[in-house]
């Protein structure tokens, strides 16, 4: 009788350590999420990066639809110092592409690691004057080149995107 209870009385204490192993947090397994990535240019290699907010309920509102993924409408984004946004150029017209109109990809200055990076970024709208003489732009030289010489202009409309770099030359999150 005193082996049976003892049994029962080892049973469940391994029952009850099993269930609380089981329930607890394991080391060095952190949660993970998956983000839809846009590919884009910067400093004339291919980079990916995510979309999270956006300044601009319109702007948050196409982005979302675009990556079928929720970019989040912050308006206090907007209240952002200039010197804290970097600067991505997204195009209007021209190459067909992946881009949030419909045309190239975006193009970023400043990459992780530069003194100038922030995954905060300025919008810059990149308009062809001819769309039929547009061709594909890799870095910011080659978009202040072709403003310099007439071929596109550049306009700010005051919104600013949380686009953190997640794959860059050299480095990934």
């Amino acid at each position: 009788m005193m082996i049976k209870q003892s049994i029962r009385v080892l049973f469940v204490v391994l029952m009850m350590a099993l269930t609380l192993t089981a329930c607890a947090p394991q080391a060095g397994k952190i949660p993970t999420a998956a983000l839809p990535a846009g590919k884009a240019w910067s400093e004339g290699k291919e980079i990916y990066f995510v979309h999270t907010e956006a300044s601009d309920q319109d702007v948050a509102t196409k982005l979302t639809n675009m990556m079928k993924s929720p970019v989040m409408y912050v308006p206090a984004l907007a209240k952002v110092p200039a010197d804290a946004a970097a600067q991505v150029y997204v195009f209007t017209n021209g190459v067909t592409g992946k881009g949030p109109f419909g045309f190239q990809s975006d193009v970023f200055d400043n990459p992780p690691g530069s003194a100038g990076y922030s995954p905060l970024r300025n919008i810059n709208a990149v308009t062809w004057a001819d769309a039929a003489k547009a061709r594909e732009l890799k870095s910011v030289a080659e978009v202040t080149a072709a403003r310099d010489a007439g071929e596109v202009t550049l306009a700010q409309p005051g919104v600013i995107v949380n686009m953190p770099f997640v794959v860059w030359d050299g480095g990934k999150r």
